[in-house]
């Protein structure tokens, strides 16, 4: 079976560290054989998380549409920027939003990141790799029930991290997208919700 992955960066700055390890992954896994999905959060723009407003007007038409796009796929990987120390609020409040759907198109009961395998890349300007962002990111998708890949990729001073075409300078770092990508595409093949039916 062909695992279907959705990839996104949780920063849409032009040029952002974040979107250039989205776009390796992307590459590694369409090499691994999986089917990418490579989405931006810029076309799926929300309002800030405000319970108020959702009781006014019901959960944005945009988070519906990214939380059926989670469940559409076999996996997700995200790649997120460290904004002081943790991640960044776009990437909080895509989550924060996702998970205010609570049923799908027919009415079910329904959570997009409910057994969901997840794989996890951070990138910062410098040495600390934007770790403390991944660390904080996987407690709140754990907490959201999605299963995390333990493999992650982590990529320190971003600015010189990059070849031209895209590819990562260093090695280690090629090697250990590949090893993350790996893991989540058996992890998605097993856990995928297209067995069920």
């Amino acid at each position: 079976m062909t695992a279907r992955i959705l990839v996104f960066a949780g920063s849409i700055r032009a040029g952002a560290f974040s979107g250039k390890t989205a776009d390796a992954a992307a590459r590694e896994l369409a090499l691994q054989g999986a089917e990418v999905t490579r989405i931006s959060l810029a076309d799926y723009p929300l309002p800030m998380l405000d319970q108020d407003l959702e009781r006014e007007r019901g959960v944005p038409e945009n988070a519906v549409r990214l939380a059926q796009m989670v469940d559409a796929h076999d996996g997700l990987l995200i790649a997120t920027p460290e904004y002081n120390a943790s991640l960044p609020p776009l990437l909080k409040n895509t989550i924060d939003w996702i998970s205010r759907v609570k049923t799908d198109a027919r009415g079910r009961p329904f959570r997009a990141f409910s057994g969901k395998p997840v794989a996890l890349c951070s990138s910062s300007s410098g040495a600390y790799a934007g770790v403390r962002a991944i660390t904080h990111l996987r407690s709140v998708l754990v907490h959201c029930q999605a299963e995390v890949v333990t493999p992650q990729c982590s990529v320190p001073r971003g600015a010189e991290a990059f070849r031209e075409n895209g590819d990562f300078v260093e090695e280690r770092l090629q090697k250990a997208m590949a090893q993350v990508c790996a893991a989540l595409i058996e992890r998605a093949r097993m856990f995928s919700r297209r067995a069920e039916t």
